[in-house]
C-alpha cells in the first residue's frame, strides 16, 4: 500500500491491540478524570455502560449520566451501575447520582445543561450527514459542557487490517482521515469558543508510522471567556430525552451512613484495645511471674509519632474498660469523618455507653467468650478490691 505521503507501508495482518483499543479508550477517559476531577460528567452513546461502571469509582464524580439512541442496550445494562452491598458497608465521601436517558444526541435537553466533561467515544461515525451538521451546535452550543472528549476511527489506519471492508462496522457511516477530523474540529472549536488538541491511540505496526493512531482523539477545552454566548438560556425548552432509570448512591453527606460509619471505625478501634488488654492479661497469667503486672502496650501506643501518644490512655475500674473520647478521636479516620471531639460524641452517642461526664467509652471488659481469668487477675489489672473498698483506676 502507499501512505498519505507517498511512502510504501507494508501490510500487517490480524492487528491485535493488547490492551485492546476499547480498554484503551476507557483508561484515556479514566486517567483525565482522575487528573483533572470533574463532578459531572456525561457519556453519550454510552451503549453497554462499561464506561460509565468505570468512572463511577471515582470519587470527584457525583454526577453520571449516560445517553443512547437504544433504549433495549440501555435497560440491559443499567444492573452494571446498582449499588451493592459493599456501597452501604463503606459509602462514598461524597454523593453520586447516574441516570441513563434514551435520546438522540442531537437533540437538546437541559438534563445534560451545566457539565464538566462529556465524552463521545466512537460516536460521531455512526451519525448521518444531517445529525452530524446539528451535532455541534447541541453539543458544544447548547450542552455547552467544560470538556468534550471525541474519538473517531482513523480511516488511514485501515487499509492495515485484513479482511475488512471500507469502514470497521457496518453501522458507520463515514470514517475521516486525520485531515479531515482536524478539520472538522477545528471549525467547531473556533465557532464555539473552544481550542482543541489531537492525540490518539492504537500505536502502528514498526514500518508503517505515517498512518497515524488508529484511534484519533481531539480533547476541546472551552475558552475562558466564551468566545460565542452560550445558549443555556434555553432551559425554558421541553425535555426530550425519556429517563431509563436512576441510581443514587449512599455517602457520608447523609448523616444515616456517616453516623454508621463513624460507629464501625470506633467499634474497630475499641475491639483491638480490648484485644490488646486481654492479650496482656493471659500473658501475665502464663507467666505467673509474682505480684508486679508488666502491662503490654496497647496497639494505639506503637510510637513517639503516633498521634494517639499526647491523648489520654484507656483505663479500668472494676471490669469496665474506659476508652476516652479524645482516645478515639485521635485516630486518623475517625478524625478525617467526624472533624470535630464534639461531632463524634454526637454521632456515637445512641451507639455505646458512655461515662457520666461523656468524656469515655465504657464497654465490660470481660464477656463469655473471653479467656478463663480469675478475679485475683482482674484486682491485680483494675488496681481495685472486687468486694469493697475505694475503687481507683489503673492506666494503660
Amino acid at each position: 500500500m502507499v501512505d498519505s505521503e507517498g511512502r510504501g507501508v507494508q501490510v500487517k495482518e490480524n492487528i491485535k491491540f493488547t490492551p485492546s483499543l476499547s480498554e484503551q479508550r476507557h483508561k484515556f477517559v479514566l486517567d483525565f478524570v482522575r487528573k483533572h476531577k470533574p463532578q459531572k460528567v456525561a457519556d453519550l452513546g454510552c451503549a453497554n455502560c462499561k464506561l460509565l461502571w468505570r468512572l463511577k469509582y471515582h470519587e470527584s464524580i457525583e454526577v453520571l449520566a449516560g445517553l443512547d439512541i437504544d433504549e433495549n442496550i440501555l435497560t440491559r445494562n443499567i444492573y452494571r451501575l446498582h449499588t451493592g452491598a459493599g456501597d452501604y458497608l463503606d459509602p462514598r465521601e461524597r454523593p453520586l447520582t447516574i441516570t441513563l436517558y434514551h435520546g438522540s444526541v442531537v437533540e437538546k435537553d437541559p438534563c445534560l445543561l451545566g457539565f464538566d466533561l462529556i465524552t463521545c467515544i466512537e460516536l460521531i461515525e455512526h451519525l448521518e450527514a444531517k445529525e452530524l451538521s446539528q451535532f455541534p451546535e447541541v453539543i458544544f452550543g447548547f450542552f455547552s459542557p467544560t470538556t468534550v472528549i471525541i474519538s473517531t476511527p482513523n480511516s488511514e489506519f485501515n487499509p492495515l487490517f485484513s479482511g475488512k471492508t471500507l469502514f470497521r462496522h457496518p453501522d458507520h457511516k463515514f470514517e475521516w482521515n486525520r485531515t479531515q477530523f482536524q478539520s472538522w474540529a477545528l471549525d467547531a472549536a473556533r465557532h464555539y469558543g473552544y481550542s482543541v488538541e489531537f492525540t490518539g491511540l492504537g500505536e502502528p505496526p514498526p514500518g508503517a508510522e505515517a498512518v497515524g493512531f488508529c484511534t484519533q482523539i481531539g480533547v476541546f477545552v472551552k475558552n475562558i471567556p466564551n468566545a460565542v454566548e452560550s445558549l443555556h438560556n434555553e432551559k425554558t425548552i421541553e425535555c426530550t430525552y425519556t429517563t431509563v432509570g436512576t441510581v443514587i448512591y449512599p455517602s457520608l453527606k447523609e448523616e444515616k451512613y456517616l453516623r454508621k460509619a463513624v460507629s464501625n471505625e470506633v467499634f474497630s478501634q475499641i475491639l483491638k484495645l480490648k484485644r490488646a488488654l486481654l492479650e496482656s492479661l493471659k500473658m501475665k497469667k502464663d507467666r505467673d511471674s509474682g505480684d508486679e503486672l508488666e502491662f503490654v502496650k496497647l496497639e494505639c501506643d506503637k510510637s513517639k509519632n503516633d498521634p494517639t501518644e499526647e491523648t489520654p490512655k484507656p483505663f479500668c475500674i472494676g471490669n469496665v474498660f474506659y476508652i476516652p473520647l479524645e482516645r478515639l478521636f485521635s485516630f486518623p479516620k475517625i478524625k478525617h469523618l467526624c472533624g470535630d471531639l464534639e461531632t463524634l460524641k454526637m454521632l456515637i452517642a445512641d451507639e455505646v455507653r458512655l461515662s457520666s461526664d461523656g468524656s469515655s467509652v465504657m464497654i465490660n471488659i470481660v464477656d463469655e467468650e473471653d479467656c478463663d481469668l480469675s478475679d485475683n487477675d482482674w484486682d491485680d489489672y483494675s488496681g481495685e478490691e472486687r468486694n469493697g473498698g475505694g475503687s481507683h483506676g489503673t492506666c494503660l
